[in-house]
């Protein structure tokens, strides 16, 4: 372990988002909300407040659980902008992504793959898929109806002769086909719009991210990732007793290699704060099984078997964009003999909701996605707010724990090397 430290007063956290272009003022808003349900739930109190160092975008939370004080700086480490640009695509280039994206999972054989483990998230990955090719099909076909009323309509209006058949003239051809085009093209303008409903567009962009360089990292997350192994150095060098890494989603896969590179460059002391990992919702197999994810691979082993951290992967069966309850390492195929981490638990919404939580909550599967980081009318020992603000390392909270017994721990990707 990186310190012998069970118990905190002060903590630093840090939170890597998954692929999401909002303002990081969302997750404050969230964790503000609710905490504030899960406090009155669970009988503890919790409060936000400004963030006090003037570096990054966070908040400050005061909390009294089990009758112990603490407090916890939240700093988000923040892409968003990255996403935004990768999300500035065209109509036509989206259609081309769509393409390039399926060609990549397929003929790797990672889509298959991957349905080996869990159909949800496969389901999620082929869904911007089919909706994309359907808004096509929709736009062209209403193009195809515009363009034959249209000849249907001009012939009607100017053939000589109604009383006899006449040749389709080659004006009213050109010209209902520009009139259907245009058609079209509205009509997919105006499911790109509505967007924020279907997530077709959104679901594109995040996959076809990740698939474009056939899993190696992007050379601008690489950059990033290198600022924020500078920033959790630091904190690993002041005075909280436990330096706590969150990653959401896509945003896990980036700590993992964030936090590789830091235990391998010997920024963990000994006697400093412990460091702790905490992954929720992850997507690793997304990555992980293409051709080209080395540094991914070789991330999940190192981190897999090293002393200088914690790490926790929670997932939950009820969130079908995750690989549920898959081991990350083992499941890409890396684990090695002297594996340690992660320790695999489930969020078990149908147990930890109440029935009538989860029937509200069933079929909002993106709603679904984000439980992992609100309040449990029916908590168990999974609680987002005590990890994050309250009186015990992740390390203690959760030691002797068993890891879930319905956990996926069978290599399954095609891919396993961790170097060219």
């Amino acid at each position: 372990m990186s310190s012998s430290r069970t118990q905190v007063r002060r903590r630093q956290v840090f939170y890597f988002p998954g692929y999401d272009p909002i303002h990081p003022r969302r997750y404050r808003e969230l964790y503000r909300k609710e905490s504030g349900v899960q406090a009155k739930i669970s009988g503890y109190e919790i409060a936000l407040s400004p963030k006090q160092s003037k570096s990054g975008y966070g908040w400050q939370v005061d909390a009294v659980i089990d009758g112990t004080p603490t407090t916890s700086d939240f700093q988000v480490l923040v892409w968003s902008d990255i996403v935004r640009d990768s999300m500035a695509q065209g109509i036509f280039q989206t259609y081309l992504q769509l393409v390039q994206t399926a060609w990549i999972y397929t003929a790797s054989g990672a889509l298959a793959r991957m349905t080996r483990l869990r159909k949800g998230p496969v389901i999620a990955a082929l869904y911007p898929v089919g909706f994309l090719t359907l808004q096509l099909l929709l736009s062209l076909g209403l193009g195809l109806v515009i363009w034959i009323a249209f000849i249907q309509g001009w012939d009607m209006l100017f053939r000589p002769d109604r009383e006899l058949p006449t040749p389709v003239s080659d004006v009213s051809i050109y010209l209902g086909l520009a009139i259907g085009a245009a058609a079209s093209c509205l009509a997919l303008r105006w499911f790109k719009s509505r967007d924020s409903r279907f997530f077709a567009y959104y679901l594109m962009h995040d996959y076809a991210y990740s698939a474009r360089h056939r899993g190696a990292t992007p050379p601008q997350i690489e950059e990033r990732m290198a600022k924020f192994s500078e920033q959790i150095a630091q904190a690993l060098k002041g005075n909280a007793d436990e330096v706590l890494v969150v990653g959401h989603s896509s945003g896990a896969h980036l700590a993992v290699s964030c936090l590789a590179d830091l235990i391998r460059a010997g920024q963990v002391a000994g006697n400093g704060p412990a460091l702790s990992f905490l992954s929720l919702g992850q997507v690793v197999p997304m990555v992980s099984f293409l051709p080209q994810a080395y540094r991914l691979r070789a991330d999940l082993a190192f981190l897999a078997s090293t002393d200088k951290l914690s790490w926790v992967d929670v997932t939950a069966p009820g969130d079908g964009c995750s690989f549920a309850l898959c081991d990350p390492v083992s499941v890409s195929g890396v684990a090695p003999d002297n594996k340690r981490w992660p320790l695999v638990l489930s969020a078990a919404f149908t147990q930890t909701l109440s029935p009538e939580r989860w029937k509200e909550l069933r079929w909002r599967f993106f709603r679904l996605h984000f439980q992992y980081l609100c309040a449990f009318d029916r908590p168990g020992d999974y609680d987002y707010f005590q990890i994050t603000a309250g009186p015990a390392t992740l390390g203690a909270r959760y030691a002797g724990r068993s890891a879930s017994k319905s956990r996926i721990e069978t290599p399954t990707s095609g891919y396993t090397s961790v170097s060219p």
